[in-house]
């Protein structure tokens, strides 16, 4: 078996241990925050195929990835379609709200939530939440009330960093990068 060559500090990985539900910030964390408006007005928005990847990878360790965004458009609405996605809030500005509907019907409570994001809508999650996490560029409230700060930035690698993590602390990342390996 080869070794991860991840590696988190000890505290972290036992803040995150118990954690079955991602909430996921969509501009700033799975974006890079930039909007992208068409002359016919239509948004469009970059996404990171190693986020995606992540967020894929979260329910074969048990991790349900759920999505709280502020905004809606039709290039979001297809990108988690595409990454089966199926915990999504759109248009959402009181996301706490929409957390804790999502934990309802999970079955979950906040013990067992992480969150990552980037500005003061994410606020209110992410000071109920086990585990909260900012993109390296998120503003100076999210990253004062973060436990963990990615390298990454948003729309960067920053979702994969975070998944990671909660993969790592399931005991689950090992062997699904064996798995990858075969």
């Amino acid at each position: 078996m080869t070794a991860p060559a991840l590696t988190f500090p000890p505290e972290l990985l036992l803040r995150a241990q118990g954690v079955r539900v991602a909430f996921f910030d969509v501009d700033g964390v799975l974006t890079d925050g930039g909007l992208y408006i068409s002359e016919a007005g239509e948004t469009l928005k970059r996404f990171h195929t190693l986020d995606g990847h992540g967020l894929k990878l979260l329910p074969r360790a048990g991790i349900t990835p759920a999505v709280i965004t502020g905004r809606d458009s039709p290039a979001l609405r297809t990108r988690l379609k595409a990454l089966g996605i199926g915990h999504v809030h759109y248009g959402t500005e009181d996301k706490r709200p929409a957390a804790e509907q999502t934990l309802q019907a999970l079955g979950l409570d906040w013990s067992q939530a992480a969150v990552i994001g980037d500005d003061w809508p994410d606020l209110p999650v992410m000071q109920r939440c086990a585990l909260a996490c900012a993109p390296a560029h998120a503003h100076a409230e999210a990253l004062a009330r973060a436990h963990h700060v990615t390298r990454a930035p948003g729309g960067g690698g920053a979702a994969r960093e975070f998944c990671d993590l909660l993969l790592v602390a399931s005991g689950r990342y090992a062997q699904l990068l064996q798995e990858a390996l075969q």
